[in-house]
């Protein structure tokens, strides 16, 4: 082989080994970014033991529109929009509306005495790994999905808010 043959047989393989690397690269970097769920969205499929004991799925609210309430007992704004959320539940509870508090506490000792002290009468469960709460892209809190009864995220609510307002009650009423 001459010279001038064995110079561009190098580049090729270093353009093929350049090239492989950028597609490693960007396959790579395509599953390191976190999904984040937005309204319009179908909601992710999630299964956790709540504090009954009972484990919930999303299918479990299949008829119902779901309110997915991420939390976590040293979040202020969280704990501030825990009787709201709580008068919101027992509120449309019978219409149709069920609220799952998903919270990302480590301590369970704390997370119990939580529920205790503020008589959290929706259904809760932890998710310390954040497993749950990372497949929907949820790392500030509280944040809220609303989901229909199809599975469709219908909105996605970043920040505390008193529930019981009465033009979001007329709202929800409005999605069911």
């Amino acid at each position: 082989m001459n010279q001038s043959a064995k110079g561009n047989f190098d580049y090729g393989i270093l353009g093929l080994i350049v090239a492989m690397a950028v597609g490693l690269v960007w396959i790579v970097s395509g599953t390191l970014s976190d999904p984040v769920v937005n309204a319009g969205d179908k909601a992710p499929e999630f299964k956790i033991v709540g504090d009954n004991g009972r484990t919930y799925t999303k299918a479990d609210f299949g008829g119902k529109l779901l309110v997915l309430n991420f939390w976590a007992t040293w979040c202020a704004p969280c704990v501030q929009e825990v009787p709201s959320l709580a008068a919101f539940q027992k509120e449309l509870g019978t219409d149709g509306v069920v609220v799952l508090g998903v919270s990302v506490d480590t301590n369970e000792k704390q997370y119990k005495e939580f529920l205790k002290r503020f008589r959290v009468n929706f259904a809760t469960g932890r998710d310390p790994e954040w497993n749950i709460s990372s497949n929907y892209g949820t790392f500030q809190f509280p944040e809220t999905y609303i989901i229909d009864r199809s599975g469709k995220v219908v909105e996605k609510i970043i920040a505390a808010r008193n529930w019981m307002e009465p033009e979001f009650i007329a709202h929800v009423k409005s999605l069911l």
